[in-house]
């Protein structure tokens, strides 16, 4: 059965290859293969979604910072992507030296921080629990983003299209072979598609594709983390409380996140727990813990979780997303180990592929921004696992 031929074939539907089509569609034809039923089903679709300065190094700040602009003015064809919400970092005593350093990291990013007394970060979030036990000192970004990943995934897929590529779901791909100078892909259901070139963005499943391929690892790793929703019960009369205006709150150290959805609040744990590739499930343990760390903080009751789910966050040796051609194949794109930032980082890892595979520039403002290409492309995993 013949799927048909294309200029670029991505495998993945997630954010990381709905983004990387997107750019590349202008360019040629493009296709996207995705194993499940829908795109983004596992990890884009089960992130936060939150674009903040609490998490990576210099290298995904600076990829998170470049991004910004395409989230707060997106291009025709996308609706709305994000809303400004403060992002309020807390500490407790043992937590100061860190939380005094990101400050530091996220003044040098933008000038929209305020480091906050008592009072201060009592007006953001009245639930915080203060003393020597409990939260001491704190800063907020009053300009993070809260990311719409349905009207990314939506938009970018809409732009794959509109260029006349195609985003195809239920196409498990079960084998990958190089013939002549094209790469032919065969999915469970006998359809074949060929390209010259072959972008993997399969997520956790990214060096099991590789190896499918005869192309060799990068030795990802893929970490569980979990999340639960609860409703905010008080541990006293607040009745005036509207939680849908509480910012995002995260200790300076990765140790829990809360922020609100809705009438209802998110957490988590900051878990990472080497998983396999497959579809993620929370752990009782896990969710007790993310209870337990909010209630620590905060006078939150939390009686009952009303939902919960857990995702794999899958990372490169060192914790920096990867995009550029494997050195053992050619025409092997690698756009893998987004992490726990694929989201918020997803614009400027889109445009970085497009120029790699098209032998553009690099896009204006990356390297200055602690993004050059020796900290993405996969050169650098080689000389760390030397």
């Amino acid at each position: 059965m013949d799927g048909g031929t294309a200029d670029f074939l991505i495998i993945g539907g997630g954010v990381a290859g709905l983004s990387a089509a997107a750019a590349l569609a202008p360019h040629g034809r493009t296709v996207v293969l995705e194993a499940e039923a829908a795109t983004g089903y596992h990890s884009s679709g089960r992130s936060v979604t939150f674009s903040h300065y609490g998490i990576g190094g210099g290298t995904v700040r600076g990829l998170t910072a470049w991004s910004r602009a395409f989230f707060l003015d997106p291009p025709d064809g996308f609706d709305a992507l994000c809303r400004v919400t403060p992002a309020l970092f807390v500490a407790t005593a043992d937590m100061r030296a860190e939380l005094d350093s990101l400050e530091a990291i996220t003044r040098g990013l933008t000038d929209r921080v305020e480091r906050l007394d008592e009072a201060g970060m009592a007006a953001l979030c009245p639930a915080l629990r203060f003393g020597a036990d409990a939260i001491t000192h704190g800063f907020v970004h009053h300009e993070g983003l809260r990311l719409d990943p349905h009207a990314m995934l939506s938009g970018y897929a809409r732009q794959v299209r509109r260029h006349g590529g195609a985003v195809i779901t239920g196409a498990r791909v079960t084998a990958v072979a190089r013939t002549g100078g094209d790469w032919q892909v065969t999915s469970a259901t006998g359809a074949r598609w060929t390209a010259p070139v072959l972008v993997n963005a399969a997520g956790a499943w990214a060096d099991g594709l590789a190896t499918l391929a005869g192309v060799a690892p990068l030795g990802l790793s893929p970490l569980r983390r979990t999340v639960i929703a609860f409703d905010p019960q008080p541990g006293h009369d607040v009745r005036d409380w509207d939680v849908r205006d509480w910012p995002f709150v995260k200790t300076a150290t990765d140790h829990v996140y809360f922020l609100p959805d809705g009438g209802r609040l998110l957490a988590s744990p900051v878990d990472e727990h080497p998983d396999h590739p497959g579809d993620a499930q929370p752990e009782e343990i896990d969710m007790a813990v993310a209870a337990e760390r909010v209630m620590a903080i905060t006078t939150l009751d939390i009686r009952r979780i009303t939902h919960k789910w857990a995702g794999l966050r899958t990372f490169t040796a060192d914790r920096v997303p990867v995009a550029g051609w494997a050195a053992d194949a050619p025409g092997f794109f690698w756009l893998a180990g987004q992490g726990g930032y694929g989201l918020q980082t997803a614009p400027a890892m889109a445009r970085i592929s497009a120029a790699l595979i098209t032998g553009g520039d690099w896009p204006d403002g990356l390297a200055e921004a602690g993004a050059p290409p020796a900290a993405i492309t996969p050169e650098r995993l080689a000389a760390l696992c030397a």
